[in-house]
């Protein structure tokens, strides 16, 4: 009988090579589905000032030089917005102020003039600016300000505060409501099916997206993935709500790799990202298609290896080196033959289970001197077994002997035993 120190975990190396393969993550442009809205992007706008202010180019050049801006720099803004030589210099010095005491300053700051000088000139800057220092405690993130300055038309600013508020107030955190308003009304209405603002909420960069080249397509795919299933696409969003930022193109790489590789259709596809999102994560080359192999060695048809990876979906995302291997080897050593439908059950069972609680099951098991053929035929019978908690099969093997008066070998006929509760 081999004893439990003769299991001690360890590196394995499986005298049958498993298959490996390299890291190769996909991603490419989306393809654009849906209506296109009115652009929000546009350039910035000119802003008419008192034509009686005297222009000091001294102070002027000075200003811009602080900020960072060579001469011929600001000769360029000055071209291309001939009314910042309208504003005096204690107004736009006052503007710079008031930008940096919400966080944009240095490079940022010379970034966002340079791009967009009307941002020292706009009258309706200043209010903007004074509601985020002021009634937002400064709290919104100034990579977010500087973005929507320079995607704004200044006049969209107009009521900002208002709208901002409403927001807040259906739970959208203070920190991430940077957007033209129009724009996050139109999202939030679309996902309002999926998920609704709980979803932003989860993942706040959902509202860099672009509606209409990125959000529609992705979600417009999933749909017509899951046959027109909006309540399925929905849970599918809100237990990975990340998975908005995978580009359409690479989704459809791992649904056509499944497709063709593994032998299923659409509807079986999208049955198992619904139960594991996280497909989408995992590398294709590198997990995908060495998973999908080994379950084929093993025997297991098209329509196995679906009802395989709805009852053991962890099992392609799971690390080879640091989890599959050390449990492929301790399932070897108990008796399972490789490249067997009942080795492909075994490693699908303990899927969800650690490797060091694997180890302590079969050490548990060996201490009441069962041998690993009986913890063999008993797994295979249940296989749920491998996966139970320690602690909890023994104090169950306990009550089984000590309250019931049982003798243990009846485990070997009726395993399942393990997994009902004790009432103690």
């Amino acid at each position: 009988m081999l004893s439990a120190r003769h299991l001690q975990l360890q590196p394995l190396a499986l005298q049958h090579s498993l298959p490996r393969s390299t890291l190769l993550l996909n991603s490419s442009q989306t393809s654009r589905i849906g209506l296109r809205a009115p652009l929000l992007h546009v350039r910035c706008r000119r802003v008419n000032s008192s034509p009686d202010i005297e222009f000091d180019p001294g102070a002027f050049y000075v200003l811009f030089r602080e900020l960072g801006l060579s001469e011929k720099e600001t000769e360029s803004l000055v071209t291309r917005d001939p009314d910042l030589r309208l504003k005096s210099i204690s107004l736009l010095q006052a503007r710079v102020a008031s930008l940096k005491s919400v966080g944009i300053s240095g490079l940022e700051l010379c970034h966002l003039v340079a791009k967009c000088p009307s941002v020292l000139a706009a009258n309706e800057i200043d209010p903007l600016v004074q509601f985020v220092r002021d009634d937002l405690d400064g709290q919104v993130d100034p990579a977010q300000l500087k973005r929507l300055f320079m995607s704004t038309e200044p006049q969209f600013l107009v009521g900002f505060e208002g709208k901002v508020k409403l927001l807040i107030d259906i739970g959208i955190p203070r920190e991430k409501i940077v957007h033209p308003v129009e724009e996050i009304e139109r999202l939030v209405k679309f996902l309002s099916r999926y998920g609704g603002v709980d979803l932003i909420v989860r993942h706040p960069p959902i509202l860099n997206f672009d509606m209409d080249s990125q959000l529609i397509p992705r979600v417009e795919f999933l749909l017509e993935l899951s046959g027109g299933d909006e309540d399925a696409t929905g849970a599918v969003l809100r237990k990975l709500p990340t998975f908005l930022k995978y580009r359409v193109e690479h989704v459809e790489n791992h649904v056509e790799f499944l497709r063709s590789f593994a032998g299923l259709d659409d509807q079986e596809i999208f049955r198992i990202i619904h139960v594991f999102p996280n497909i989408v994560r995992a590398s294709k080359e590198r997990k995908l298609r060495p998973r999908i192999i080994f379950l084929k060695e093993c025997g297991l048809n098209s329509s196995e290896i679906f009802k395989f990876l709805t009852k053991a979906p962890l099992f392609l995302g799971l690390s080879f080196e640091g989890n599959i291997a050390y449990k492929l080897g301790l399932l070897v050593k108990i008796g399972y033959k490789y490249r067997t439908k009942e080795f492909a059950a075994a490693i699908g069972a303990v899927s969800r289970t650690s490797c060091e609680n694997m180890q302590k099951v079969i050490e548990l098991f060996l201490s009441y001197r069962f041998s690993c053929k009986d913890v063999l035929l008993m797994s295979k019978k249940h296989p749920q077994i491998l996966q139970y908690n320690p602690d909890s099969l023994e104090e169950k093997v306990e009550y089984l002997v000590g309250e019931m008066g049982r003798d243990l070998d009846e485990l070997l006929d009726f395993p399942a035993f393990l997994g009902y509760k004790t009432g103690y």
